[in-house]
């Protein structure tokens, strides 16, 4: 087919995209940052639940630009509508807020780059594919899902790379009456890409994270637009990448088999390719079998973002966490660093880990109990009461009508050398302070103190106690008292000696 019959096919294909790749352009410039600025994206595709890898890669996105005074933005990728779930992006757009993981620019607060939602940029992608059809980088493909099917299984059967190339391409090359006739006779079609790939060729990734991998090239005529006349991910992602100005492409690691493909995208359509980080999956150790697996949606409540609201864990307690699987030297700097955040952090691609990463809810417990340690008992008191109103408005009212009281009781060796360090979630606030309040402590109206078993309480111990002990004392008096009150008694009277 020569120019002017592509070019001719292009208006027939798309009649009514006007624009030119070059007007497309120049609506969006290259960004003014400081050098050495990172622009990240975080992608997800609205088609369930907020899980805690979509949150691990929004912390990944946000962290890589916030230190280096680049760009964090949010792009929805719904071009397969067929899998769209209704309220998916609010539910996004709440976790990140939640979590105040939050974008400079993108579907949540807009920007110069957007639109952010794919499904809203069919008349961008659609210029580029016309772009391709006229300098003959791409083709309508009239196949059925009967004649994919049938070469599938051929290809199978003689254990051949499974797609659409080289002799398996039929409509690569039909004449512009043949496409004509096609397009007469209302037959369905999908645009591919014309692929230069050779089967012998390879490529190679130089990922941030896992060093340089080594794959067989694409040359697989890959499909950039599907029967609805909307892009597939592979192209669509491409292209906004490239006209956001993504410099760092951080995801699952799931996705390395499909560089080859985008790389190759990029290169046909004359693109500077991004640079990639792919980072490693959670994983946990399962109970009932002991061996290592991804989080599941199914098995694990953790998977799910709002697992952790519900379980009162704190949000800041859960960037805490994903900090020390991020970077491995994170959780060392943090426990010698009292007064820091992890904003203070310097996280480094290559102190990532390149395997499964543990998910380890004890490990979040403990860390969570230092954040608390580290907070004063007016922001803990603050921070939980908004948990205690959605989730237990009983205790809820306690807490308003004990303000004070409860703030006095969690200032309690708050300050010290050893800061306390029974709260890891906002449900422990009531746990620990629970015996205070009257309403809780006598719960059981018909339960007397007589009835309380007394086999399992040292009596001669308790009347010793309550000798030595005088509520005006502070804290280092009434501690040294005990300590030569447990030593009397043959107890341990130091924690050391205990432990030995």
């Amino acid at each position: 087919m020569n120019e002017e019959e592509r070019v001719e096919l292009a208006e027939i294909l798309f009649p009514s995209i006007k624009t030119t790749r070059d007007e497309i352009e120049e609506k969006y410039p290259e960004r003014s940052l400081e050098e050495g600025a990172k622009v990240t994206r975080f992608a997800p595709s609205p088609t369930g639940f907020m899980h805690v890898g979509n949150l691990e890669s929004a912390f990944l996105d946000y962290i890589f630009a916030n230190q280096s005074k680049g760009i964090f933005y949010l792009r929805f990728e719904d071009t397969d509508q067929e899998r769209y779930v209704e309220g998916a992006t609010d539910l996004i757009k709440s976790s990140l807020e939640t979590f105040d993981i939050l974008p400079t620019e993108g579907a949540l607060n807009g920007g110069v780059y957007g639109p952010y939602v794919q499904s809203e940029r069919k008349e961008i992608y659609q210029t580029y594919i016309k772009d391709l059809i006229i300098k003959g980088l791409a083709y309508p493909c009239f196949m059925t899902k009967e004649e994919l099917q049938e070469i599938r299984e051929g290809q199978e059967l003689r254990k051949e790379a499974i797609g659409v190339y080289g002799p398996y391409a039929a409509d690569r090359d039909l004449s512009l009456h043949e496409i004509k006739k096609h397009l007469d006779n209302g037959d369905e079609y999908v645009i591919r890409i014309k692929s230069p790939g050779e089967v012998n060729n390879t490529v190679t990734l130089h990922d941030l994270i896992k060093g340089d991998i080594t794959m067989p090239e694409n040359m697989i005529d890959e499909v950039i637009m599907k029967k609805d006349g909307l892009p597939t991910y592979h192209f669509a992602h491409v292209i906004d990448d490239h006209l956001m100005h993504t410099t760092v492409v951080i995801r699952g690691d799931e996705w390395v088999p499909s560089y080859p493909k985008h790389l190759q995208l990029c290169q046909i359509l004359g693109f500077k390719v991004p640079k990639y980080a792919h980072y490693a999956p959670l994983t946990k150790k399962d109970e009932e079998t002991g061996n290592v697996r991804k989080l599941s949606k199914r098995k694990d409540p953790e998977f799910s973002v709002e697992y952790y609201e519900k379980q009162g864990i704190p949000a800041e307690g859960v960037k805490l966490f994903l900090s020390t699987i991020v970077n491995t030297n994170f959780e060392e700097w943090y426990l010698q660093n009292t007064d820091k955040s992890y904003l203070d952090f310097n996280f480094s691609f290559k102190k990532m880990p390149t395997g499964g990463t543990l998910f380890d809810v004890e490990k979040l417990n403990n860390i969570c109990r230092t954040y608390f340690s580290r907070e004063s008992a007016e922001k803990i008191y603050d921070d939980s009461l908004p948990y205690f109103k959605k989730y237990d408005e009983e205790f809820y009212r306690v807490m308003t009508d004990n303000k004070d009281r409860l703030i006095s009781f969690l200032d309690i060796e708050r300050n010290g050398k050893r800061p306390r360090k029974d709260i890891a979630t906002y449900k422990d606030v009531k746990t620990e302070s629970i015996y205070m309040f009257d309403e809780y402590f006598f719960g059981d109206k018909e339960k007397t103190y007589s009835e309380i078993d007394k086999e399992n309480v040292d009596i001669e111990l308790l009347k010793k106690y309550l000798n030595v002990f005088d509520e005006n004392d502070d804290n280092e008096t009434w501690y040294s008292k005990i300590q030569v009150l447990a030593e009397e008694n043959n107890y341990a009277d130091i924690l050391e000696i205990y432990v030995k």
